[in-house]
């Protein structure tokens, strides 16, 4: 079956809640449905309207989705050194899990780095496909349900999270979510917050003391 694996993320600007990243695998003759049905990118949705696609279409096109939560991201980010070498070894491995079963004649993916980055994530039998990274590539059907598939899993984790803990975790890095995270600190210390927020970013510098420990 000719198709196209378009592949996105989720989460990466948001202070809580996981990383995610989504591959998915769409039949040509499916791309134009895709469209009818509002598919589109996810930033572009209600998440209302993107949990609901992502519940109608998921089961419908092969896909897979690399989360990331928080304890795990901030080994990994400390292992990388830096956000886009950890985004591309997810890519990576999103992809290549879809290759299993699928050759497509094309590999989409939104760029969020120089093209390098993600070419050397892959593995070599992944090499041997038919690349394409693109700026706003969230305008192609693949890549667009990639990206809603990516934004459910983020917003169904990021809620299992605050539900574990029993806080409400907001999205973004907004100050909104500074306070919630320095009320998190407050009632679980550095170690809770390891298990829900990603501690690289600058919200953890205002928010845990200079004297505490920045490691878990």
């Amino acid at each position: 079956m000719v198709g196209i694996i378009g592949s996105d993320e989720s989460g990466k600007g948001d202070y809580f809640g996981p990383l995610v990243v989504a591959a998915v695998f769409v039949p040509e003759e499916s791309l134009d449905v895709l469209s009818l049905l509002g598919v589109k990118d996810s930033k572009r949705l209600s998440d209302t309207k993107a949990l609901r696609l992502a519940d109608e279409l998921g089961q419908s096109y092969p896909s897979s989705i690399v989360a990331i939560f928080p304890k795990r991201y901030n080994e990994l980010y400390g292992k990388f050194g830096n956000l886009n070498r950890l985004l591309a070894w997810a890519h990576a491995r999103a992809i290549e899990n879809l290759l299993i079963a699928h050759e497509p004649k094309l590999i989409l993916v939104d760029q969020f780095a120089d093209p390098s980055v993600l070419e050397r994530a892959l593995f070599e039998k992944t090499r041997k496909n038919v690349l394409l990274q693109q700026v706003r590539a969230e305008e192609h059907p693949a890549v667009a349900l990639a990206s809603i598939l990516a934004r459910a899993k983020f917003l169904v984790s990021l809620k299992q999270l605050g539900e574990e803990f029993g806080l409400s975790l907001p999205k973004g890095a907004s100050a909104e979510v500074e306070q919630a995270a320095r009320s998190f600190y407050q009632t679980f210390g550095l170690e809770g917050l390891h298990q829900v927020a990603k501690l690289h970013f600058k919200t953890t510098q205002r928010v845990v003391p200079p004297q505490a420990p920045q490691g878990a």
